[in-house]
């Protein structure tokens, strides 16, 4: 489970200036191929019995309705499996893993949360229990804005932390050794969410990983499993995708917005990535939220 190359990066459609990100939505189908990404994330899910779990080294069928928390980098997926409902209702919250520096999580009011974020590492289970008596405030979230929302989300994170029944999914915890070059990824990623709305040549993102073109495409292809224009478009699309659902523009304007110079091969990349159309997404998706 430690090979990073069976595994893809989730670009999250988190800016630097976000706060949460929540994707509350009713779908049909649930396959999230096995990914990971550095955001928590906190995931509910209702009407997924049968659904397939995985996380880290831990395989399950979930129950009706669960609540897990994913650390870090930590390998996860879902698979429809014997699940036959089609109305799945998901809840999705992601924020970043330096949201709350270490010396608010010092506080001894912050403890909790704290040991709560040192234990997800191996991903956490909550209560059946704990996932009922929270659903109606995961439920409200998508309808908060502002202060209320990034309150409310704390709250809730503190609930969780202290909830009884907790259960460790995953016996291993990532092992950031197996991350091959993070500090010339970081560098790359950063450079791309800096300047996807403009030309991005594969010679200006070598030069910043300080590479050569040709060691710089093993490199991304190793580190992402994407060619350089498959991960420049997956992060382009990631904002797009973001934009059709909180903006009142058209599709042609986000094609442009996001970096697309040709609308034609805008709605290409966007249904090879979702499955679906730009139209299709803005109609199928509601409740997503950001801070600014």
């Amino acid at each position: 489970m430690s090979n990073t190359k069976n595994f893809y990066r989730e670009i999250a459609p988190l800016a630097a200036s976000d706060s949460f990100l929540v994707f509350d939505r009713v779908k049909d189908s649930f396959d999230f191929p096995v990914h990971y990404h550095p955001e928590f994330e906190i995931n509910f899910i209702q009407n997924g019995k049968g659904v397939k779990r995985v996380v880290g080294d831990n395989i399950e069928e979930i129950d009706n309705v669960e609540l897990v928390l994913i650390g870090p980098n930590l390998y996860h997926g879902w698979e429809l499996n014997k699940c036959t409902n089609k109305k799945i209702h998901e809840i999705t919250i992601q924020f970043h893993n330096d949201l709350f520096h270490e010396s608010l999580l010092a506080r001894r009011i912050m403890n909790p949360i704290r040991d709560m974020f040192n234990r997800s590492i191996h991903g956490i289970l909550f209560s059946k229990k704990t996932a009922e008596e929270l659903m109606p405030r995961l439920v409200r979230l998508s309808k908060l804005d502002g202060m209320d929302y990034f309150l409310e989300i704390t709250s809730l994170l503190y609930d969780l932390a202290n909830s009884r029944n907790q259960r460790l999914l995953s016996t291993y915890t990532v092992d950031y050794d197996t991350f091959d070059d993070y500090d010339k990824m970081k560098l790359v990623y950063e450079y791309v969410q800096k300047h996807f709305a403009e030309k991005i040549t594969l010679e200006d993102v070598a030069n910043v990983a300080s590479m050569s073109i040709i060691s710089f495409n093993r490199f991304i292809k190793k580190r992402t499993g994407k060619t350089f224009v498959n991960y420049i478009n997956d992060i382009r699309i990631g904002y797009a995708a973001r934009w059709l659902v909180e903006k009142d523009m058209s599709v042609s304007e986000v094609a442009f917005k996001s970096g697309f110079n040709n609308i034609a091969n805008f709605n290409r990349s966007f249904k090879a990535t979702k499955n679906c159309t730009p139209s299709q997404y803005r109609e199928e998706f509601s409740g997503l939220k950001r801070i600014l």
